[in-house]
C-alpha cells in the first residue's frame, strides 16, 4: 500500500533500510557472486527458461565489469529475495485432538518485483514419515490467511488447529489464534476487512496489514484469495496403492476422506479428472523415475512418486531439484502474474472510489491515477507477461496445466479491457475539453475582431489624447482596460450561447426572423 514516508522508494528498498529493526535480509540468488553457490541444479533451472523469462527471474551481466553495475544493484534482477532465519521449524495440529506434527522450515522468503507493488510470501517445510491421510491434511489446512469460520463447538474451520513458529533452541516465537472467534468478527465488524492470523501476522513483520492497528511503514492488503497457493511434494513408499478417489483428494486438495469411497464432490463432474489436472507422461512402471503424477489445479501443482527411486528423490538432478527449482518458478511467476492483474484491477476500484465530480482536485487526482495504472499496465505487459516460459515438454505442459486454471489469459483481457476504456475515456473528455476551449476562444476573437477592427480602421483614434498629460492618459488606459477585460470575460461566460448563435447565422435554412431569435436565448437565464 502506497506510504507517505515511503513513496520515494520501491518496498525492498524500504525494507532493506530498516536493517536489524527487520529480521528480513535481502538474499543473492546463487546466480550472484561466488560461483562455488551455483550449482548443477541451478544451471538446469537457468537453462530450462527462455531467454527472456532467464532475464526476469536473474537479469543478466550482474557480475560483468562491462555492465558497470555491482551484485545486487536495483538495476539488476526485477524479482528481488528477502530472507529469515530466525525460525526453524514449526508444531502444527491439524484437528483438535489430533497428535501435533513438527515440520522443519526450509525456506522462508518474501519475492518483491520492479514496478509492481505486490508482494509474494513463500514458505518451504518438509517432514519424513507422514501417513496420507496426514500430508492430505497438512496440504488442505495449512496455507489459511484466517479461519473459514467455526463449527457449534468454537472450533475452526478448514484451517489449521493450532500452529506455533519454533526457534531454533525449540522455543515459541508465536502461536496461532484461529479459535478467537470473537476476535477475527469484530475485526470484520468494524473494518469491512478480514484479519490475518496472528502467526502469519507474526512472520510478515515488520510489514503489517494495512487495516491493522500495527505501527508499520510498510503496510500490505491482501489481494489473493485466503487459501494460500500450494506445492506438494509426496514421495510415496508405492505410489500405485493409490486409490483414484485418493488422487482426487490431492489433486483438488480437498483433505482426507473418512472413508476410502469418499468423494468431495458429485461423480459427474469428476469423470474427465485425469485429463483436466493430471500430467501423466511419467506415470509409467519404466523410466528413470516411475510411477511419477502430477498433479494441477488453480491453487495447487503437486508431484507424488516412487521414494525407492533415486532419480525422484535426488535433489541434485532429479525430480526434487526440478520441483525445488524449474517447477516452483513457473508457479511462482503464474500466480505473481495473476496477483498483479488483481492489483490492477483493486487500483481502478480504489481510483473511482476517491473521485469525486464536484471537486476538481479529485478529478484531476483521478486522471493521473489512471494514466499511472495505464503506464503501469503496459511496464508490466512488456516485463512480465508470458505465454510461453519454456520450450522443454514438461515445463511447458505444467505452465499450460497452471494458466489455464489459473484463467490468465481472460483475465488479463478484461483488466486489459477496463484500463484501456478508463483511458480512452480520458483521452475523449480531453479532447472534448480541447474543443470547448476552441469554440469559446473563437466566439471570444469573433466578437474581439468586430472592435480591433472598427477602432483600427485607418488608425482612426476616437480620443485624441496623444499630446494631453501622463495621468490622463493613464486613467484613459485604465478605463479602456477594464470595460476590455469586462467585455472579453462577459464574452467568454456567454461564450457557449453565442457560438449556438454564430451556428444559427451561418445555417442556411433558417430565415432571417429565425436567426435572430437564436440572439434571444444568449441573455435569457437558464438557456443552456
Amino acid at each position: 500500500m502506497p506510504s507517505t514516508d515511503a513513496q520515494r522508494y520501491s518496498p525492498w528498498q524500504v525494507l532493506r533500510e530498516l536493517g536489524d529493526a527487520s529480521p528480513w535480509r535481502e538474499e543473492l540468488d546463487e546466480c550472484t557472486g561466488s560461483s562455488s553457490r551455483f550449482h548443477e541444479r541451478h544451471y538446469n533451472e537457468f537453462v530450462s527458461f527462455l531467454p527472456y523469462v532467464q532475464r526476469f527471474l536473474h537479469g543478466e551481466g550482474r557480475s560483468c565489469k562491462q555492465s558497470g553495475s555491482s551484485a545486487g544493484s536495483d538495476g539488476d534482477s526485477p524479482m528481488r529475495t528477502f530472507r529469515r532465519r530466525d525460525i526453524a521449524a514449526l508444531r502444527v495440529v491439524t484437528q483438535s485432538g489430533a497428535a501435533p506434527i513438527t515440520l522443519d522450515v526450509v525456506h522462508c522468503d518474501l519475492y518483491f518485483f520492479f514496478d509492481v507493488e505486490v508482494v509474494l510470501l513463500n514458505l518451504e517445510v518438509c517432514a519424513d514419515n507422514l501417513s496420507l491421510a496426514q500430508a492430505q491434511e497438512l496440504v488442505y489446512r495449512f496455507g489459511r490467511a484466517y479461519p473459514a469460520g467455526w463449527d457449534a463447538r468454537g472450533n475452526a474451520l478448514h484451517c489449521m488447529s493450532s500452529v506455533e513458529w519454533l526457534a531454533a533452541d525449540g522455543s515459541v516465537l508465536a502461536s496461532s489464534d484461529a479459535q478467537q472467534r470473537e476476535a477475527f468478527i469484530s475485526h470484520v465488524a468494524i473494518h469491512r476487512a478480514p484479519r490475518i492470523a496472528a502467526h502469519w501476522a507474526y512472520l510478515m513483520q515488520p510489514l503489517v496489514s494495512d487495516l491493522s492497528d500495527d505501527a508499520g511503514l510498510l503496510r500490505y492488503r491482501q489481494i489473493e484469495y485466503y487459501r494460500m497457493p500450494v506445492m506438494a511434494y509426496l514421495a510415496l513408499d508405492d505410489p500405485r496403492q493409490l486409490t483414484r478417489n485418493d488422487f482426487i483428494q490431492l489433486g483438488l486438495v480437498t483433505g482426507a476422506g473418512t472413508t476410502e469411497a469418499d468423494l468431495p464432490y458429485a461423480g459427474q463432474p469428476l469423470a474427465d479428472f485425469e485429463q483436466r489436472y493430471c500430467y501423466d507422461r511419467f506415470w509409467a512402471d519404466a523410466g528413470a523415475a516411475p510411477n511419477t503424477r502430477y498433479l494441477c489445479n488453480c491453487h495447487a501443482l503437486i508431484v507424488v512418486g516412487d521414494a525407492r527411486s533415486v532419480f525422484f528423490c535426488c535433489p541434485d538432478r532429479g525430480v526434487l531439484a526440478q520441483f525445488r527449482h524449474q517447477h516452483f518458478l513457473l508457479f511462482l511467476i503464474a500466480h505473481f502474474q495473476k496477483a498483479a492483474l488483481l492489483m490492477f484491477s483493486d487500483q481502478l476500484v480504489e481510483a473511482l472510489k476517491r473521485l469525486d465530480l464536484r471537486s476538481t482536485p479529485s478529478v484531476k487526482s483521478f486522471k493521473r491515477a489512471i494514466r499511472a495504472s495505464f503506464e503501469r499496465f503496459r511496464r508490466f505487459t512488456h516485463r512480465y507477461w508470458f505465454h510461453q516460459i519454456s520450450e522443454q515438454a514438461q515445463v511447458r505442459a505444467l505452465w499450460q496445466l497452471c494458466t489455464t486454471h489459473l484463467g490468465l489469459d481472460p483475465h488479463y483481457g478484461e483488466v486489459r479491457e477496463r484500463i484501456a476504456d478508463m483511458s480512452s475515456y480520458l483521452d475523449a473528455d480531453s479532447l472534448r475539453r480541447q474543443a470547448s476551449t476552441v469554440v469559446r476562444l473563437t466566439v471570444v476573437t469573433l466578437f474581439g475582431l468586430i472592435g480591433t477592427v472598427t477602432t483600427g480602421f485607418l488608425g482612426m483614434n476616437l480620443l485624441a489624447e496623444a499630446d494631453a498629460p501622463l495621468w490622463r492618459k493613464a486613467i484613459w488606459f485604465g478605463v479602456v482596460f477594464g470595460a476590455t477585460d469586462w467585455l472579453t470575460l462577459y464574452t467568454m461566460v456567454k461564450s457557449q450561447r453565442l457560438s449556438d448563435f454564430i451556428d444559427a447565422l451561418s445555417d442556411d435554412r433558417l430565415t432571417l426572423r429565425g436567426k435572430l431569435a437564436a440572439l434571444a436565448p444568449v441573455w435569457r437565464p437558464g438557456s443552456d
